[in-house]
């Protein structure tokens, strides 16, 4: 195989928050990306990507349904490495939680790595989440959750938390498929991540951002472990693709904290929006850990702080006009 062809990827879910991101860096780093999409039809999808540096010569986009095995291996077909993003985000309005979340997630993640393996691809990074991580009320409540710690499916099932049920289904179906196949496989788990938007629409976690903004005191006790930097994301989930030391899962926070902290935070920076006062322990049972993250910290990662996080992300929702 030439040069040129072992810097070739897949990014499922490449329209997305992440995705755009991580597609950014990929090309700019001399990669040729073949980057998934919903609908080629749809400009919200396409247009972002399409108008990114090296796009015009490194950039292939594909159509497909994640429940559909041969679009997914059309994507996949002629790349050596696979990231796959793709799957749906949903925390509030799950009215079918098997349609809307876990069919695509578990299914959708076992397309993937079948084609991945199938067409001879060297190593896949799944974006798992922190909510494969937490909730997990029984975890010691002296002992940080870190890696070895995994959301209680009882617990989600239980509760109606159907997102983190379908993002550990889905990476411990990962795991299942790796350990059966030897397919080489590492899990990135980020936390609530935040910054400058590339796509035109606004994920999940800005969003709660900009409900902060407008006063909302919602607490998040089962969907927060911590922010983290969307570049940073980007850049983890390379670095855990290019360096053959990284195995198994890798959380990804700037620290671990509660979102108490973070609320608090933002309304020290920005005292012109009526951020609400929100208890600081808003986790119960979640230990702050400054070195919640040191899997990727021992590989040399570096994190962009609370701050520059916050700073990055309210200029880019006040950019957009998310925000006045």
């Amino acid at each position: 195989m030439s040069d040129e062809g072992k810097k070739v990827v897949c990014v499922t879910g490449g329209s997305g928050f992440i995705g755009s991101w991580l597609v950014r860096l990929l090309l700019e780093r001399g990669y040729t990306v073949h980057a998934t999409v919903q609908d080629l039809k749809d400009e919200k999808e396409t247009k972002h990507l399409e108008a990114l540096e090296g796009a015009d010569s490194g950039l292939r986009l594909f159509q497909i349904d994640l429940l559909n095995y041969d679009t997914v291996q059309a994507a996949i077909n002629g790349t050596v490495g696979v990231f796959h993003l793709a799957s749906p985000c949903i925390v509030d309005r799950v009215h079918d939680p098997e349609r809307q979340l876990l069919d695509p997630a578990i299914k959708g993640t076992m397309n993937v790595l079948k084609a991945a393996k199938e067409c001879g691809v060297k190593r896949v990074v799944v974006t798992s989440s922190i909510s494969a991580i937490t909730p997990s009320p029984n975890w010691p409540a002296d002992v940080p959750k870190r890696e070895d710690c995994w959301a209680d499916l009882d617990y989600c099932k239980q509760n109606g938390l159907w997102y983190p049920a379908s993002k550990t289904l889905a990476e411990k179906a990962a795991w299942d498929f790796a350990k059966e196949t030897g397919l080489d496989v590492v899990v990135i788990n980020p936390g609530t991540v935040m910054g400058p938007i590339l796509p035109p629409t606004v994920n999940a976690s800005m969003l709660m951002l900009i409900r902060l903004i407008e006063g909302s005191a919602e607490e998040y006790e089962n969907f927060y472990m911590g922010p983290v930097h969307v570049k940073d994301v980007a850049l983890a989930h390379i670095l855990l693709y290019e360096n053959p030391a990284a195995s198994g899962r890798h959380l990804c926070v700037e620290a671990i904290r509660h979102y108490g902290d973070f609320a608090a935070k933002v309304a020290e920076m920005y005292p012109e929006y009526k951020v609400p006062r929100i208890p600081k322990d808003t986790q119960p049972g979640l230990l702050r850990d400054e070195d919640g993250s040191k899997k990727l910290m021992d590989l040399g990662f570096q994190f962009t702080s609370m701050e520059q996080i916050i700073k990055d992300a309210v200029e880019s929702l006040k950019g957009k006009g998310y925000i006045s």
